[in-house]
């Protein structure tokens, strides 16, 4: 394997020998391509701490990055170990590793694309886990870093969005909607989220304002003169939330870029927000709003490791509303 997961995890000789499995993308294509197969047991350096994980979720950005269409993610990167988020416990630390959270420490974590989460032992450096929700057991906790982060950070770092102001979120009953929706709410904003027929009681249920069903109504008849529109759409969605923003108003994009011309054009702003970045502080607020029980979590399905493929094709699908969680002990 060429990613760091790998580098990294060369067995020292005087370690005793561990087995360790995860889940393998040999090759760009379909579920079918994916292989569990043992891997190096990693060893701790510098400000390393090695996990145990529990359970890692399923993102959008993993069965992207199977089909080839993620750029970070290149042929020549390949074999790598899939995954972005877990949750765990600290086996060991390095000798640069902060010791706040030391053997035993219950954690969870967004790692960087250098390695993967999908696998019994990870590599997770300190400066990306926090202690996990003391509420949450250890799959529903394996839900929340990536999706968290990505909302988290496209409202607030991206958006800017502040108590008193207007929000519509596109979306809202999927993974990142369904914490946007919540974290908005909990920051004083008013919250317009849309959802299909069969999700509205849940959004609603979560915090927002005013849902909107998209597949009976026009969002743009119900929601004006807002401040962030936050797209987890894209297409014809995003285009035709422009004309809600009032002027100076932010749109965020976690799919592509918005055209900026256009922005400037109608007197408002856009940003993109694709790629969520490790972040312990906010790691510990969302953990502590989850343990005040300010914020839920949703896991639609779990499978075991060795039915990865089912999990990456169930999230693609959208068979269920909610996180896709693979278990790895």
């Amino acid at each position: 394997m060429t990613d760091t997961a790998a580098r990294t995890a060369a067995p020292d000789d005087s370690a005793p020998h561990t087995a360790n499995h995860g889940v393998v993308l040999p090759r760009f294509g379909t579920s079918a391509v994916l292989s569990v197969e043992a891997i190096p047991y990693p060893q701790p350096e510098d400000d390393d701490v090695l996990v145990r994980v529990h359970a890692a979720s399923v993102n959008p950005v993993d069965w992207k990055t199977r089909d080839g269409d993620f750029p970070p993610v290149a042929e020549e990167d390949l074999p790598k170990v899939l995954g972005r988020d877990l949750a765990g416990e600290v086996i060991a630390c390095g000798p640069s590793a902060s010791a706040a959270l030391g053997e035993g420490a219950r954690i969870y974590a967004n790692i960087g694309f250098d390695r993967g989460a999908q696998a019994q032992f990870v590599i997770v450096k300190a400066t990306e886990l926090a202690a996990m929700p003391t509420t949450l057991d250890f799959v529903a906790a394996a839900s929340v870093p990536l999706v968290a982060l990505t909302a988290w950070q496209g409202l607030f770092d991206h958006g800017g969005l502040t108590s008193g102001q207007r929000v519509l979120i596109h979306g809202g009953a999927g993974g990142v909607g369904m914490l946007a929706v919540q974290f908005a709410k909990e920051k004083g904003a008013t919250v317009f989220a849309t959802a299909g027929t069969d999700d509205l009681d849940f959004v609603r249920g979560i915090g927002a304002d005013t849902v909107i069903d998209y597949q009976h109504e026009r969002f743009e008849d119900i929601a004006t003169d807002i401040d962030v529109v936050f797209d987890l759409i894209d297409g014809e969605t995003r285009e035709r939330s422009w004309g809600v923003l009032k002027q100076g108003g932010m749109m965020v994009s976690t799919l592509s870029e918005p055209d900026r011309d256009k922005a400037a054009s109608l007197g408002v702003r856009a940003a993109e927000h694709w790629l969520a970045e490790p972040d312990v502080a906010q790691l510990g607020e969302i953990a502590a709003l989850i343990d005040a029980g300010k914020v839920t979590t949703d896991v639609g399905a779990t499978y075991p490791l060795d039915q990865a493929a089912k999990a990456y094709d169930c999230q693609e699908k959208g068979d269920v509303r909610g996180k896709v969680v693979i278990t790895m002990q």
